[in-house]
């Protein structure tokens, strides 16, 4: 069986991911490995011998897939972040780095550890593989020559002790913290401004007003003065129903429906009247309503009030599913490839708006090639640039960080000029789960046998027990500091542990836990810079403590 796998990669990977997918899904204890099982099935037959492992480009290929995908679904999320409490999260990512490069240097001091071996375990416990490749070739320029192959060959070994650990130690942490803290998942989705309402759901109200304080001025410049987050869709005046336009203007008596969370109709309906018996979404007598596919590129990517919907078609749209939850549109939404809106219009009206949005689901289900093989070419020629640092030493991003960074800076961007950058959503997430099985096929394959001859030899206990140490000393303080300190939301936190640690299969986990995309945001805020911080401080350790 070992000749036949090692003959044929191919058979290789699908095995580990036919076994590892599954038994992730296996729960003990209400705890589960969730996708990330597939990098412990890897290690598994890795260990069995040394050339049964994947090509490297096995690993890399998953690895720009994921990133790149992840990049652009957060980009508009990340860079919102940015302008809100980036800075601080960022600090902090840095700051949890240096304290973990902190006890790293403790423990070398402690127990008399090699630089290489330090600056190894670091990387590893971190799970960082540029940080790795930053530290090989420090050594490369510094190393006596009789002595290379052997200094090269020590950071490899600590960092492939420590690097499973790196993993499970992050896993165990969000879940038993989890636990332990009684976190529930989606109260906590409701503390965050990037998601807010679509955790409650959205509702519609029909409310008869009985105030006369909204006599002197249109309904739709009132609710933009008292800051009214819901969708104001139609109206009823003398028994004649019209879509809610600008020059809107009620009187007592009148009916207006109301799209928003529970909570917010609730409070406009107190400031307007009182709920009215009467439901106008229901009604269907001058207006008609139908869920559109938008599918049409050249309307993605675009802001609702640039669509013009009411001046050309008379139309307004009062929901927007995107994935598993309902968006409250505003006239600031972007759309995008796959998203589901709900339209209200005249009959006669539907089907040509219909036609301007798509409403295919053949179109939806394919990609644009050229613009995402583009998008991921820059990003591979941006991990190229070599940063020269003091000292004469340099970094790259690599295949990690540079698609990761060109794909937040498209997934905001979303258009330009003609040119769409988006994915559909359901494309973009087949692609990141595909990305990431190939990430950890490849890495626990290709890990596997030196992890397990390490501590064949007797040599890996201690290095496997500082890098735990390393690794659930990182998750615990990052995740009490963060949420007990900083009051940050915690599928958030979770995904910015993911990103402190640079690791996907963490994200996944954090992704299933949560379900919803909050993590993705925290991920992307933190990443590009711990991942700069990591090789930064990978090789201060090596030169620091020689």
């Amino acid at each position: 069986m070992i000749s036949l796998l090692e003959k044929s990669p191919l058979l290789l990977l699908f095995a580990v991911a036919a076994i590892g997918y599954p038994l992730g899904r296996v729960k003990l204890a209400g705890f589960s490995l969730g996708i990330s099982a597939v990098l412990f099935i890897g290690l598994a037959f890795g260990s069995l011998s040394s050339t049964l492992k994947l090509p490297e480009v096995v690993y890399q290929f998953g690895l720009v897939l994921f990133v790149y995908t992840i990049g652009l679904s957060s980009g508009p999320g990340f860079f919102a972040a940015m302008r809100r409490k980036g800075l601080r999260d960022n600090a902090f990512a840095l700051l949890v780095l240096f304290l973990a490069g902190g006890v790293v240097a403790a423990s070398s001091w402690l127990f008399h550890l090699k630089s290489t071996l330090a600056a190894g375990l670091f990387a590893g416990s971190l799970t960082n593989t540029p940080a790795l490749a930053g530290v090989l070739e420090t050594l490369n320029s510094i190393a006596p020559k009789d002595l290379l192959e052997k200094m090269l060959a020590e950071p490899v070994v600590a960092y492939s002790v420590a690097y499973p650990m790196g993993v499970v130690g992050m896993l165990l942490a969000i879940g038993l913290i989890e636990r332990f803290w009684r976190i529930d998942q989606r109260l906590e989705a409701l503390k965050a401004p990037e998601l807010a309402g679509t955790f409650e759901g959205i509702t519609h109200q029909s409310v008869m007003i009985t105030s006369s304080d909204f006599l002197d001025q249109p309904i739709t410049e009132i609710a933009k003065a008292r800051g009214w987050h819901v969708v104001l869709g139609r109206y009823q005046h003398a028994n004649n129903v019209s879509i809610v336009s600008p020059k809107t203007l009620l009187e007592p008596g009148d009916v207006l429906s109301l799209v928003g969370s529970p909570s917010e109709v609730q409070a406009v309906t107190a400031e307007l009247g009182e709920p009215s018996a009467e439901s106008l979404e229901l009604n269907r007598s001058a207006l008609d309503f139908r869920r559109v596919v938008v599918s049409n590129p050249k309307v993605a990517g675009k802001r609702l009030e640039q669509l013009e919907l009411p001046q050309q078609f008379g139309a307004i749209i009062t929901r927007v599913g995107r994935g598993d939850v309902d968006l409250l549109p505003s006239r600031n939404t972007v759309l995008e490839l796959g998203d589901r809106v709900r339209v209200v219009c005249p009959p006669e009206r539907m089907q040509a708006i219909s036609g301007f949005l798509g409403d295919s689901y053949r179109a939806i289900s394919e990609i644009d090639i050229m613009t995402f093989s583009v998008g991921i070419a820059l990003g591979l020629l941006l991990g190229t640039i070599s940063i020269t640092l003091p000292g004469g030493s340099s970094l790259k991003l690599g295949i990690a960080g540079g698609p990761l960074i060109v794909g937040l800076i498209l997934g905001a961007l979303g258009r330009t000029g003609q040119v769409l950058w988006q994915l559909p959503h359901s494309a973009n997430l087949t692609l990141r789960q595909l990305g990431v099985i190939l990430f950890l096929a490849g890495v626990g394959t290709r890990s596997g046998y030196a992890f397990a001859s390490t501590f064949a030899g007797g040599g890996g206990v201690l290095l496997f027990l500082i890098g735990a140490f390393v690794t659930c000393f990182t998750a615990c303080f990052t995740l009490w500091f963060g949420y007990k300190v900083l009051k940050i939301s915690f599928p958030i936190l979770t995904g910015m542990l993911a990103g402190i640690q640079t690791q996907p299969a963490v994200l996944a986990f954090a992704n299933e836990r949560a379900k919803n995309d909050l993590p993705n945001i925290g991920y992307a805020t933190v990443y590009p810079v711990a991942m700069i911080g990591k090789i930064l401080i990978a090789q201060l350790l090596l030169t620091l403590l020689r």
